[in-house]
């Protein structure tokens, strides 16, 4: 046992404590602890913090964090995230502290200033110039459950079933379901945004339709072909991840949705292509003239190709960031060389890694990857 663990005794602390089913673990809590201090030299004072969150956890059964470790840890755990192509920027994600949000209301407000925030809306902003960000709010607590939010991101496309079949994402009809059970009435279109489920710590959830400005969305159209346009597509510009778990130092952070940019094969190989979600191959190769009656025209590949092309020209054209799988690819090869110079390990699962797109071409394919887990993390709880 380390030496501020043994200086817990005199207040009878466990090693561990249990907050809302976890376990808050004091060398989880150390183990971040000695990280902050090891890469901020200039934060001082490690043994009297050690000392602070022994005590507070002995006390209370949890401890709160420092703005400035919340901010770190947020970044590290965006540098952890081994399914992550874009951690090259790490360390510019913008943190926005909200952990005396409480309500699901005020959770509701915050997730629709973070979407503003994320997209360039702020003044002297580019709109559309996005910006990685996230947003904290309170921590589960042994005296209270935290707010949680249904959706697993905070834009997200309606699924309707139909006779005929899904209209819309076929990837959120459970949640479109769940919304028209607490009185959501959507349009039936392809397209329709969602709102927000948002569950208190205590009480019942509630719904928060988006407002229009804070939703930027780019129509689809292709440099070669007019009638790309006739299909009627679009997608939204900030991918905010919203259902999982910030864990820093053994605390979760249930409600802590965060954001970066697209990358252009999530939505045109993905999003639009994949067959258990928009399955637009089918249309746009019928539309290119291909020859579908046997696979080895290869139709499928010309087709996704014209969609990746037509998806990065509409990004670029409204002026809304994005990168391409090349370009990902190379910076992510730059990422790792930098944190292997700071003798940090860079986990990175390959299935995640390597673009759904001509993966054998990009450099990331042609090796392998440490898989350990490494915290802090965003994590996916039941």
């Amino acid at each position: 046992m380390t030496t501020w663990i043994r200086s817990l005794r005199p207040f009878d602390a466990p090693v561990s404590r249990t907050v809302n089913g976890r376990t808050i673990d004091l060398r989880e809590a150390e183990r971040f602890i000695r990280l902050f201090h090891a890469e901020n030299p200039s934060a001082g004072g490690l043994q009297a913090r050690l000392r602070d969150v022994a005590r507070d956890v002995a006390r209370y059964g949890t401890y709160t964090h420092t703005y400035e470790e919340l901010e770190f840890g947020a970044r590290v755990a965006w540098r952890n995230s081994n399914r992550c192509i874009g951690r090259l920027y790490w360390r510019s994600l913008k943190v926005r502290d909200r952990r005396d949000v409480h309500t699901a209301e005020g959770v509701a407000l915050e997730c629709v200033a973070h979407l503003r925030a994320a997209m360039g809306s702020g003044k002297g902003a580019a709109r559309g110039k996005i910006r990685p960000t996230i947003t904290v709010l309170p921590p589960d607590t042994p005296v209270m459950r935290a707010p949680r939010i249904l959706n697993d991101q905070l834009i997200r496309y309606a699924g309707y079933r139909t006779p005929g079949g899904v209209v819309g994402d076929p990837a959120n009809v459970a949640l479109t379901e769940a919304a028209q059970a607490l009185g959501w009435r959507g349009g039936g279109g392809m397209f329709d945004v969602l709102p927000l489920i948002i569950h208190p710590g205590r009480g019942r959830p509630l719904l928060c339709t988006l407002p229009g400005d804070a939703v930027l969305e780019v129509p689809l159209t292709h440099p070669e072909y007019p009638w790309f346009a006739e299909l009627g597509l679009r997608w939204h510009a900030v991918p905010a991840i919203s259902n999982m778990c910030l864990e820093i130092g053994g605390l979760c952070y249930p409600c802590a949705p965060f954001n970066g940019w697209y990358m252009g094969t999530e939505i045109g190989a993905r999003n639009l292509g994949d067959e258990a979600r928009y399955n637009l191959l089918p249309v746009v190769a019928e539309r290119l003239g291909l020859d579908t009656s046997t696979e080895r025209s290869l139709w499928r590949d010309h087709a996704m190709v014209e969609l990746n092309v037509a998806v990065l020209h509409s990004f670029e054209q409204a002026g809304v960031t994005m990168t391409d799988h090349h370009t990902e690819s190379r910076r992510f090869l730059t990422h790792l060389e930098r944190e292997e110079r700071a003798g940090r390990v860079c986990p990175a699962d390959w299935s995640w890694i390597v673009p759904p797109m001509s993966g054998s071409a990009t450099p990331v394919f042609h090796r392998y990857y440490d898989t350990r887990v490494l915290t802090p993390a965003f994590v996916h709880h039941d």
